[in-house]
């Protein structure tokens, strides 16, 4: 069986650091990762600069970014302004992401959760007239930094009034990383149900990561977010921490017979890359341990 790995680092992976990239450098970046064998790439976040500084010039990123056949480049957005620039600076899909719960979602995009699903079912009828792919994001799907524990229930009936707008995929996000593998199963063979396709995003803040990654393939979900060498967080999340590192993903999957034609050297390589430009050694284990022959991949 493949799964499908879209790469976060340019984006989810970068926008917490302290060190800014310039657009050249991330674009870099993606060039590297693309070269490595990662068929989706979220390249850049069409945010305002002044609240994610690191996320600044994402249009540059696309232009300087050198387009690999069967690579798709993605750009994520919050509202209709951001979708409008990310169409223009070319992407070839948008990720869309809202909150579930109304606290972050007035505190992250100054609108309730009812605004955003309003809003995911307008950009997905935009993005079938401009031809272009578009995955919905529920955020804090798993628990929320100001609510706390968020029921399954509620995570299920945003899904499924996000899903009758018709997304190509959705996505759950454990965004402070509090989640563990009995969630996991629940909301995916439940967002499933709804006939959604269905990914995951996963924060490794508490040490779950990997395992809520395997749990989700397990059951059922085929798309997994990941950010190499495990960089990452939200600004508005605290004590949020990274994102589960890629390299440690296709190490697990290779090992448990999953394909992602990835390859895990080049990866390793990548991982490395980054360490070197942003100046510290990254999260990730398996670019500093190495692979192993049996699942190199």
């Amino acid at each position: 069986m493949r799964v499908t790995i879209v790469e976060v680092g340019p984006r989810d992976g970068l926008q917490n650091e302290a060190t800014i990239l310039e657009p050249a450098v991330r674009a870099e970046l993606c060039h590297r990762l693309a070269a490595a064998g990662l068929p989706r790439i979220e390249a850049a976040s069409f945010v305002n600069p002044k609240r994610v500084p690191q996320m600044a010039g994402a249009e540059e990123v696309l232009a300087a970014t050198q387009r690999r056949p069967g690579t798709t480049y993605a750009g994520l957005v919050l509202n209709e302004r951001g979708y409008e620039r990310a169409v223009a600076a070319g992407v070839d899909e948008i990720h869309y992401a809202f909150p579930v719960t109304d606290t972050f979602a007035l505190r992250n995009q100054n609108a309730t959760v009812a605004d955003s699903v309003e809003l995911a079912g307008r950009l997905v009828a935009r993005a079938r007239e401009d031809g272009l792919r578009i995955s919905v994001t529920l955020s804090v799907a798993f628990g929320c930094p100001f609510e706390g524990r968020v029921e399954p229930e509620r995570v299920l009936q945003i899904a499924e009034q996000v899903q009758a707008a018709g997304p190509d995929e959705i996505i759950l996000a454990d965004t402070i990383g509090v989640g563990v593998p009995r969630q996991v199963r629940e909301l995916v063979e439940g967002t499933r149900a709804l006939g959604a396709t269905v990914g995951c995003h996963f924060h490794n803040t508490r040490n779950t990561g990997i395992a809520n990654a395997l749990a989700a393939v397990e059951s059922g979900a085929m798309i997994l977010d990941a950010s190499v060498g495990g960089t990452g967080g939200c600004p508005f999340a605290p004590r949020a921490t990274g994102n589960i590192a890629t390299e440690d993903l296709v190490y697990l999957l290779h090992g448990m017979g999953y394909e992602t034609g990835v390859d895990l050297q080049a990866l390793i390589a990548c991982a490395e890359w980054l360490a070197e430009r942003l100046g510290r050694e990254l999260p990730g284990q398996v670019y500093r341990a190495g692979g192993f022959a049996p699942v190199a991949g």
